[in-house]
């Protein structure tokens, strides 16, 4: 327990560290995270060395180049060129590889380092500095608001197959005290924001309704997976936390989330 919560701690500290220093340092520190993430997705599905997973790496390090360099102009370039030379290696090794061990090694291009790169494209956003939290705010509200409503109120079981302990009841308490954080959350910083996003405290808290969702997504997505491929933890980098997709699952939903509603809803 004692591990547990100081390995939480410091995970803690480097994420609040990071978000506050934004720049190159989270633009590192994401592009590092996205990469141990995707090596422990592949080594679920026994590829985190084969041409395949390097054809991912690549693809992934090119991904956060072109999002600095050229704004994004060549990202569907490059998914495109991953899943040619991604299917090039399959039919030239035939029949080493299987036809899903391509499909998971390109999604895991996805699923991982371009989801996970939203929380650089939230924070150099007008104001990313505090709209970044909602990512946070949305994913880690919503379990904690989730946990206490579920063992308090908790008696319809949500996804039982894939976490028996979830509870319909935990899941709409995570949503609504997420929703709550993020219109606290927008009331206080509102006065030191610019004017680009109208009325703060309402699309955050629609923007942290919408990434809390999702969290609950997330959350049951990264659970699937390692039921299909019998594993408990993705890795243990985090001690008593497991690896980056254990403790980042629903980062990774609300990440997107929270970029793409607060952009549709100051365009609307």
């Amino acid at each position: 327990m004692k591990t547990r919560v100081l390995s939480g701690i410091a995970l803690g500290i480097i994420t609040i560290g990071s978000l506050l220093a934004g720049g190159w340092f989270l633009y590192g520190l994401t592009l590092m995270i996205a990469l141990i993430g995707m090596f422990e997705l592949y080594r679920v599905i026994c590829v985190e060395k084969s041409p395949l997973a390097v054809i991912g790496y690549l693809t992934a390090i090119a991904y956060y180049i072109c999002m600095v360099a050229t704004d994004g102009r060549y990202h569907m370039l490059l998914i495109v060129l991953a899943m040619m030379a991604m299917m090039a290696v399959y039919v030239f090794t035939f029949p080493k590889y299987k036809a899903q061990d391509v499909t998971m090694t390109f999604f895991g291009i996805v699923y991982v380092a371009i989801a996970l790169s939203y929380i650089y494209q939230v924070r150099v956003l007008t104001d990313g500095i505090y709209v970044v939290w909602l990512i946070f705010v949305a994913s880690w509200g919503n379990d904690t608001f989730a946990y206490f409503t579920g063992v308090l109120f908790g008696k319809h079981k949500m996804a039982p197959v894939l976490s028996p302990k979830k509870s319909v009841e935990g899941a709409i308490g995570g949503v609504l005290g997420a929703t709550i954080l993020g219109f606290v959350y927008g009331c206080i910083v509102s006065s030191r924001m610019s004017d680009i996003i109208i009325y703060p405290a309402v699309t955050f808290a629609v923007a942290s309704c919408i990434g809390a969702i999702l969290a609950i997504v997330g959350d049951l997505c990264a659970s699937a997976i390692k039921r299909n491929h019998e594993v408990k933890d993705y890795g243990k980098l985090i001690p008593e936390h497991g690896g980056i997709l254990d403790r980042y699952d629903s980062v990774i939903f609300t990440a997107p989330a929270v970029y793409w509603a607060v952009f549709l809803i100051n365009h609307m």
